[in-house]
């Protein structure tokens, strides 16, 4: 029976799914809010990554950190973080030891900017940013010989996810991955986070941002520029002045339109499971109902009614949570089907 905390949707039903028990909350922490900061600031896992640096064709650079498991036959999981996040983030070291645990590989990566060293190029990084996340998936068969890979990604990384997914010319070696908390329309998105009640978010975010503006501005003072950046209170301003012209679109909007993955989801080329709360306070109505899931053979889109925004919380707060028990049966039913 399918439990009965989830609105299913999708073109496919998994036996990992039916047998899958819903998420939970505990005791008080049935607030979105809450499952949001809860983990955020409680939680600490810590894995020995091995850290290492990929150059780009563009002359630019990303921080990978690894681990690897002796049996050179071993699935790897490749996984993206979120904005403002890195590696180091609880989500991504929870979820690299629990697949590290199940006999898997791990390949994290920190988007450029991020990770604890800033990039040489004046771009730094968005929510389309598929081409380094191909070169991560490149390296992992390349350096590696991986035969098998997952993709994961939270929130701003699991667009990035969806894409690549979506993308035709794919690796044959990926077999399909999962994205939490993922804006799939990123213009109604950044107007959730304009309101009065995601304010605490916003500030953070640009909190964060202002220093590697700052850092671009004295890295390429011709093309960027500070000044006036405490002005600036939501991501439209902030896409408008920074990221548009940065990576080449024209406006914010356009950025938004062209990097949503929404519209990719009918192209996705292997099973994808993308697991969006219904009291996320930073997603928006469109990123929990697609409107086009009819045609999305390869989707399974599960909204639990909590969860927050990448938090998913429980009380034992570093003991495995549900979001990496959810991905690692999602993966492993995949893994299962191909043989």
């Amino acid at each position: 029976m399918i439990p009965p905390f989830f609105t299913v949707r999708g073109g496919f039903v998994t036996e990992a799914f039916v047998d899958f028990p819903a998420y939970t909350a505990g005791y008080g922490l049935s607030n979105g809010h809450i499952q949001t900061i809860f983990p955020h600031l409680m939680r600490r896992v810590d894995v020995p990554f091995q850290r290492s640096q990929l150059e780009l064709p563009d002359g630019d650079f990303l921080t990978l950190d690894t681990l690897a498991q002796a049996d050179r036959s071993a699935p790897w999981l490749v996984v993206s973080h979120g904005m403002e996040g890195s590696s180091r983030a609880h989500y991504i070291q929870g979820l690299a030891k629990y697949f590290y645990q199940a006999g898997w590989s791990v390949q994290a990566w920190n988007f450029r900017s991020c990770g604890g060293s800033m990039n040489r190029l004046p771009r730094l990084y968005h929510s389309g940013t598929v081409d380094d996340l191909n070169s991560v998936i490149e390296h992992v068969v390349s350096q590696h010989q991986a035969e098998q890979i997952f993709l994961a990604g939270f929130s701003m990384g699991g667009n990035q996810t969806l894409l690549a997914l979506a993308d035709p010319n794919l690796a044959a070696q990926v077999v399909g991955g999962v994205g939490f908390s993922v804006p799939l329309d990123l213009t109604s998105c950044a107007e959730e986070l304009a309101k009065p009640a995601q304010r605490i978010y916003m500030k953070r975010f640009l909190k964060d941002l202002k220093v590697k503006i700052e850092h671009k501005a004295r890295q390429f003072p011709k093309l960027v520029s500070s000044t006036g950046f405490d002005e600036i209170q939501t991501f439209h301003q902030f896409d408008e002045r920074y990221t548009a012209p940065l990576h080449g679109f024209d406006s914010a909007a356009d950025y938004w339109q062209r990097c949503s993955s929404k519209p990719a989801l009918s192209q996705l080329q292997r099973p994808t499971l993308v697991v969006n709360a219904d009291n996320d306070p930073f997603l928006s109505r469109q990123s929990k109902d697609c409107r086009c899931l009819e045609r999305c053979k390869h989707l399974q889109l599960e909204i639990p009614m909590s969860g927050g925004h990448v938090g998913f919380a429980r009380w034992r707060i570093n003991k495995p949570l549900w979001t990496e028990m959810r991905a690692l049966s999602f993966a492993q039913s995949l893994l299962q089907r191909n043989h």
